[in-house]
């Protein structure tokens, strides 16, 4: 491992590669992923351990324009950055940051997680009547 090479709680090594923090878990514990362990003894994660687990999978090229919305029937779309996620229980608080105003939503944990938001990543509201609904660009 370099010196400088970038070290992740098993959170954010979950987040990277898509899947929960349990799994990480089990996987440090079982050998399949190799770690460090702090002082304090909690695992650390060397980014490069990583990459033989991440999705092979080919990604398309984003469209960068608001045409790839077009497939939903809501028209009042509002497209800014994400700034706070967060989770509590069941539901998340999804805060974005359109111009000089935020929007905050709350949607379920798990259309958060399944859609992997993240601060700092570009996302739309949409809304609909009362509903303001969160899709990730």
């Amino acid at each position: 491992m370099a010196q400088s090479e970038t070290l992740l709680t098993p959170r954010e090594a979950a987040a990277e590669i898509g899947v929960s923090y349990a799994t990480v878990k089990q996987w440090i514990l079982a050998g399949k992923l190799k770690s460090t362990r702090t002082p304090g003894g909690h695992h650390r994660i060397p980014q490069s351990a990583l990459k033989p687990l991440l999705k092979s999978t080919p990604t398309k090229p984003r469209i960068e324009s608001r045409e790839r919305f077009r497939n939903v029937s809501g028209r009042n779309q509002l497209v800014g950055k994400i700034v706070d996620v967060k989770f509590s229980g069941l539901l998340a608080q999804v805060v974005i940051s359109i111009g000089d105003q935020q929007i905050t939503s709350i949607i379920t944990a798990d259309a958060a997680r399944e859609m992997q938001l993240r601060k700092g990543q570009t996302a739309a509201a949409l809304m609909k009547s009362t509903e303001v609904m969160i899709v990730r660009v």
